[in-house]
């Protein structure tokens, strides 16, 4: 009988089930510090969790742990690193919160578009406020969803009953897609400039952090609401502060820098504030429950590892390709635009990196998407890209061409109003450095993925490559390495300039057009 350990208030039916399997024993106690409770069941194999932390400390003293899951999907509060190292897995039950949060999002915005807290407060009190609380109504209504991942989209399929105008903004959700969920493709200017609700859903972190600031804000029509269920961070809150009296914006607010009591920054300014309770409900709880011991059954009994999150590098492939994987896909996402979104995703693997195709395609794509954690397996790869509405081919490589152990990336993405366009990448691994070897239809480039380069693509002539340097030199940015290669057929040059320095946005522009670019991007792996 195996040990399973649950020492967090779980709905019961992951210790039914686990029990009516016969092959576990379970422990399921929510009141026992779990550091006494680890001192008490020193033989627990597999441990359930909720919020709890499992650091270093609690790992070692369980010597036959092999499975830690996380009932829900953030698993931050757990040293996957330290518990890959012990021979740990850890998993996660993603999506089983999705429909909570949604369903509070609805909420949020009927009941402040209702006064329903503060109308339920002063009648309690003997009053009758009637006149101060005339509301709004939802139904009809333009709404704005930022991020379509399980929840956005869930969102959107509740809204629907209200017969709402919906706008979406996702770059990693293709136009396609969106139509069937009856959303129309949008920009973030567009969608805080014309929706009467903006619900943001996407991820923390330096990418998005201070995203809703003063130009977005700027943008919003008087007496608009904000929803902001998704990440603390997210919205500017000095950038709200200063239009949201002048502007009669709306605030509702779930989420902080951290889960617990305490004087909450955004008090001031939020309209709303709820104790983080997107995923606090019984449904939930049963989903994720569910759903870790099922996970943990076929673990053992099917081998089934998509839902592992701290995966280690199988025997036979070099980490070194994985990163390799990694930054091309990085690479060639920046160069088509990573607000373009994608249609058709192609790979290739040569040499002794075909058996590993599988593998590689999970560094590949969270490459692309830096949400999409390296440690999903290939089942999950494969449902992530199919929810997004987009076709993977993964191409059986001909061994002739004589690449070596290589990795071919091509994809396919949206231009507005042009069809789609095709960009393609391919790299090795040489003396353990990474190599990119050919962009497009320019080979033979040999230069290393990494730190800023600026790509320029402009009609072959003399003098471009002067034009680009004095205006780096002008701006103080130093060359640290060059490629310039031609390619006969198309006329065509490309300037690749290794920098010890991204370049801005605006000198970015000047580059462009003082040579007459096709295209200039600077990337940063």
């Amino acid at each position: 009988m195996k040990k399973v350990l649950i020492p967090t208030k779980l709905d019961s039916v992951a210790a039914e089930l686990l029990k009516a399997h016969g092959g576990y024993e379970v422990a399921q106690d929510a009141k026992t510090p779990l550091e006494e409770q680890v001192k008490a069941h020193p033989d627990t194999y597999a441990l359930i969790v909720r919020s709890e932390k499992v650091p270093a400390g609690i790992i070692d003293a369980l010597p036959q742990l092999k499975v830690v899951i996380r009932a829900g999907a953030g698993y931050d509060t757990i040293d996957i690193k330290y518990a890959r190292k012990r021979g740990v897995d850890v998993m996660n039950t993603p999506g089983a919160n999705a429909n909570g949060v949604a369903e509070e999002v609805i909420a949020m915005m009927l009941a402040d578009a209702r006064h329903i807290v503060k109308a339920d407060t002063t009648t309690r009190a003997g009053g009758w406020e009637k006149k101060d609380y005339m509301g709004r109504e939802v139904t009809g209504k333009t709404v704005g969803i930022v991020g379509l991942g399980n929840i956005g989209r869930l969102v959107a399929k509740r809204l629907k009953g209200f017969e709402c105008r919906l706008l979406g903004y996702d770059p990693l959700v293709n136009s396609d897609r969106l139509r069937d969920l009856g959303i129309e493709s949008a920009t973030l200017e567009e969608i805080f400039g014309q929706c009467d609700y903006v619900t943001l859903h996407i991820p923390g972190g330096d990418s998005t952090r201070g995203l809703v600031g003063a130009k977005l804000l700027g943008l919003m029509k008087k007496g608009a609401t904000i929803i902001n269920c998704a990440r603390f961070g997210i919205v500017d809150e000095e950038a709200l502060r200063a239009v949201k009296a002048e502007k009669k914006l709306r605030y509702l607010n779930d989420v902080y820098p951290k889960d617990e009591a305490g004087t909450k920054s955004m008090a001031d300014i939020a309209d709303l504030m709820l104790p983080h309770l997107g995923a606090n409900t019984h449904e939930a709880n049963y989903v994720a429950a569910q759903r870790a011991a099922q996970e943990l059954i076929d673990l053992d009994e099917k081998g089934d590892m998509s839902c592992i999150v701290n995966r280690d590098i199988p025997e036979g492939l070099e980490r070194a390709y994985c990163e390799l994987a990694y930054n091309l896909a990085s690479l060639v996402r920046q160069l088509s635009g990573t607000q373009t979104p994608i249609k058709m995703l192609e790979t290739s693997f040569y040499g002794a990196l075909a058996p590993f195709g599988k593998w590689l395609t999970v560094s590949l794509l969270s490459g692309i998407w830096h949400d999409f954690d390296r440690y999903n397996d290939y089942k999950a790869a494969v449902k992530f890209l199919k929810e997004m509405g987009i076709e993977l081919v993964n191409r059986e490589a001909d061994t002739e061409k004589g690449y070596g152990n290589a990795i071919t990336i091509d994809i396919k993405v949206e231009q507005p109003d042009k069809g789609l366009k095709s960009f393609s990448v391919r790299g090795t691994v040489t003396e353990g450095v990474q190599t990119v070897s050919r962009i497009d239809e320019f080979d033979r480039l040999y230069f290393e993925p990494s730190g800023a380069t600026l790509f320029c693509l402009y009609d072959d002539r003399p003098g471009v490559i002067a034009s680009i340097s004095r205006k780096l030199a002008d701006a103080g940015i130093n060359i640290e390495d060059m490629r310039n290669p031609h390619n006969a057929k198309t006329r065509r040059s490309l300037a690749i300039i290794k920098l010890n320095q991204p370049v801005s946005p605006e000198l970015l522009g000047e580059i462009k057009a003082e040579i007459k670019a096709h295209s200039a991007v600077c990337t940063v792996v």
